[in-house]
C-alpha cells in the first residue's frame, strides 16, 4: 500500500508542489541572511531549502520515470541532516529559551517531514557509490562553510554554542552519509547479490 501512494502520480504531483512551494519560502526565510552573505558562500547558506531543491528536482524526473542519481544522494543526505538539524536546534532553542515561536514549531514539523521523506523514497534512487562520493564531499564541505568560515544559519540564542553546534553536525553529516550509503548502495548490494 505504501509503496502504491508514493509511486501514484497524483501523490507525487502534490508532493512535489509541496516541496516547491516549501523550497521558495526556503529561501525567502533566508532572505535577511543571504543579504549579509559574502557572494562566494551564497550557494551553501540556504542550507534546508537547497536540500529540498535536491528532493523537488528528484520528484520531477521520477513523475516522468527518470532517475538522476548525483541529485538523489545529494537529496537523501542534506534532507535527512537539515532535517534532524533544524528538529534538534529547535529544541535546544525550547530548552535554552524556556519558549518557542509557533513558526519554531513549524519548522521542527516541516524539517522532520523532509528527513522522512528523503528515506521513504530510498528503495527507488539509483545511487551508486560514486554518488554517494560526491554528495558526501559537498555535504562535508558545507559543513567548514558554515563553521570554519561562519556562515552557519542564524540562531540568535544558540550562538554561545556554535563550536558544539559544529561539531554536532560533522557527526551528523557522517551519520547522514552512512544512511543514505546503507539505505541505497548497500541495500542495491544485497538486493542483487
Amino acid at each position: 500500500m505504501v509503496n502504491y501512494i508514493l509511486r501514484d502520480k497524483r501523490f507525487l504531483i502534490i508532493l512535489f508542489i509541496i516541496n516547491l512551494l516549501g523550497t521558495i519560502y526556503g529561501y525567502i526565510w533566508y532572505e535577511s541572511q543571504l543579504a549579509i552573505t559574502p557572494d562566494i558562500f551564497l550557494i551553501f547558506v540556504p542550507d534546508s531549502p537547497t536540500a529540498s531543491l535536491f528532493f523537488t528536482i528528484f520528484l520531477l524526473f521520477f513523475i516522468f520515470g527518470r532517475n538522476i542519481p548525483y541529485i538523489e544522494a545529494l537529496g537523501i543526505i542534506t534532507l535527512f541532516k537539515y532535517g534532524v538539524w533544524a528538529v534538534v536546534m529547535n529544541l535546544l532553542t525550547l530548552i535554552i529559551d524556556g519558549s518557542l515561536s509557533p513558526a519554531g514549531y513549524m519548522l521542527m514539523v516541516s524539517h522532520g517531514a523532509m528527513a522522512l521523506q528523503g528515506l521513504l523514497y530510498a528503495p527507488y534512487y539509483k545511487i551508486k557509490l560514486r554518488h554517494i562520493a560526491v554528495a558526501g564531499i559537498w555535504t562535508l564541505h558545507n559543513d567548514v562553510i558554515d563553521y570554519v568560515f561562519g556562515m552557519m544559519p542564524i540562531y540568535s540564542s544558540l550562538t554561545d554554542y556554535m563550536n558544539e553546534i559544529g561539531y554536532f553536525t560533522f557527526w551528523l553529516s557522517i551519520l547522514s552519509i552512512f544512511i543514505a550509503y546503507k539505505y541505497t548502495v548497500n541495500r542495491n548490494n544485497r538486493i542483487s547479490a
